[in-house]
């Protein structure tokens, strides 16, 4: 019996008669007469067309809060706590970065987290949602607890307690969001048919995306006037809200199991990771994803800063910045969706996006030297753009290797690579702004080059050139050939 069958979802419209193509897939109750919410949903949500007769699209909709609430966090620690820190709390920016990037060491075992959960026996009879629940408790746990380590941070004389419980709270809330996270998107693949698993997981980077824009629209109007105090209540207002999504996304999404007797014990990790390692492509796939995730990331603790410092730019405006991060991210899974559908390669479409970022980075280092705010704000828009292209590429691709069961360690090993390239290369990249930017200010590299601007600017030159490797990389991976219009299944994917 498939693991499907076991499941025991509430169906709707079971018995209305399935149209054809996406909009019989994504009929509602309340829309199965006219399937009016399916059309529009079809032309305004990209990769909408997940949604399946067992799948229907407000219950995949609904699981998909999990991903607003990592959303939700994610703005928190690349696009405001950063900017706090370094400009209006005087912490340096090499503390900062390994602060942000430390979450993002437990990233690796995100591998592990994808195939033990793939292979759990919990009493209750779940698999998934025990890892997506313990993951939820960490995650609120640190966002509780991390405003005031800040604000202990910034006092000489309880400093070093504020950096030890900073500390702390950065790492639960890494560890929970990861945790959560890989078992939520691996849920996704467990209730989706098999041909539209991978939409399924892109549709919840969708809502990934839409939550991280939102949240840093709200937090930047909040936080137009700085204070202390309305900080530490936005901070613990995401961790209350984030228990609240993270329980409505769970509730009833996976069928309880009764526990049947192990006729064989669980294949080892490291036999299943050398299974999955085997396959053709996949060590380069993972390659060219790490490196297009550390030449899109680097900068993730350090733009706010850049348009604070240089620009003049208030909290709320930096934070902004965020958020035209995550419209341009989003306007790149919308292109990719439409790309894919006609039968693009979905390397292709990962090189398109490391291109895109090359541009946005040029544009991101001009903006200082023409004092232009617009500069910044489009290159945040591209650097989105370019990430989602990159994200949607890569994951398409690696969605082909969750064959047989595997899908926890396929999703965990493209959620490993991504977040621990993207953790590393935000650390360095705070370490040689502070290291170069002193250097440049003290007169080492000249005076045309003695400003503040030279360590931002090498930092990003950087990161055009890990995107250019990421496109090497990715080059013997591209299919000469057109896929087949139309179709969006693994069977149909490149490996």
């Amino acid at each position: 019996m498939s693991e499907l069958a076991l499941l025991d979802p509430p169906r709707h419209g079971e018995g209305n008669r399935r149209e054809a193509a996406v909009e019989g897939a994504l009929r509602l109750p309340h829309a199965a007469k006219d399937g009016f919410f399916a059309r529009i949903a079809t032309r305004l949500l990209p990769f909408a067309d997940a949604a399946s007769a067992d799948l229907p699209l407000g219950r995949l909709l609904r699981l998909s809060l999990f991903q607003v609430s990592v959303g939700m966090t994610a703005v928190l620690l690349n696009g405001t706590l950063n900017r706090v820190m370094i400009v209006e709390l005087g912490i340096p920016a090499w503390a900062v970065s390994l602060m942000i990037a430390l979450p993002l060491l437990f990233a690796p075992a995100r591998a592990l987290i994808g195939h033990r959960s793939d292979h759990h026996r919990s009493i209750l009879g779940w698999r998934r949602v025990p890892f997506i629940w313990f993951g939820t408790l960490l995650q609120f746990a640190g966002l509780a607890l991390m405003p005031f380590a800040l604000l202990l941070m910034s006092r000489s004389d309880v400093a070093a307690l504020g950096t030890a419980a900073a500390l702390l709270a950065f790492l639960l809330t890494g560890a929970g969001l990861h945790t959560a996270q890989t078992a939520g998107l691996a849920l996704a693949t467990d209730l989706a048919p098999e041909d539209g698993r991978p939409r399924a997981v892109a549709l919840l980077y969708v809502m990934l995306l839409g939550g991280m824009m939102l949240t840093a629209f709200v937090i930047g109007a909040a936080l137009r006037d700085f204070t202390p105090t309305r900080l530490i209540q936005i901070v613990q207002g995401a961790a209350v809200l984030t228990m609240i999504l993270n329980l409505v996304a769970l509730w009833k999404q996976e069928a309880r199991r009764r526990p049947a007797p192990r006729t064989a014990p669980a294949p080892a990790f490291r036999d299943a990771w050398a299974a999955f390692a085997a396959r053709p492509g996949t060590v380069r796939l993972l390659v060219a994803s790490g490196l297009g995730a550390a030449g899109v990331s680097m900068q993730d603790a350090l733009l706010e800063p850049y348009g604070g410092e240089l620009l003049g730019l208030t909290v709320g405006g930096t934070t902004e910045l965020t958020g035209l991060w995550a419209m341009g991210n989003l306007a790149g899974f919308a292109y990719a969706a439409r790309k894919l559908g006609q039968g693009a390669d979905p390397h292709r479409i990962a090189g398109l996006g490391g291109v895109i970022a090359i541009c946005a980075f040029l544009s991101v280092i001009f903006a200082a030297p023409f004092a232009a705010a617009a500069l910044l704000q489009a290159g945040a828009m591209l650097i989105g753009l370019g990430a989602g292209l990159l994200m949607v590429g890569t994951l398409t691709a690696a969605m082909a290797l969750a064959q047989g069961g595997a899908s926890g360690i396929a999703l965990g090993a493209w959620g490993a690579v991504q977040a621990s390239a993207a953790g590393l290369a935000i650390a360095i990249g705070g370490i040689g702004r502070d290291l170069l930017g002193k250097a440049a200010v003290s007169g080492l590299f000249g005076d045309a080059l003695a400003t503040r601007a030279t360590g931002y600017g090498v930092v990003f030159g950087f990161e055009i050139l890990l995107l250019l490797a990421a496109l090497v990389a990715l080059g013997p991976l591209v299919r000469r050939e057109i896929l087949a219009p139309a179709r969006f299944g693994l069977n149909q994917f490149p490996t």
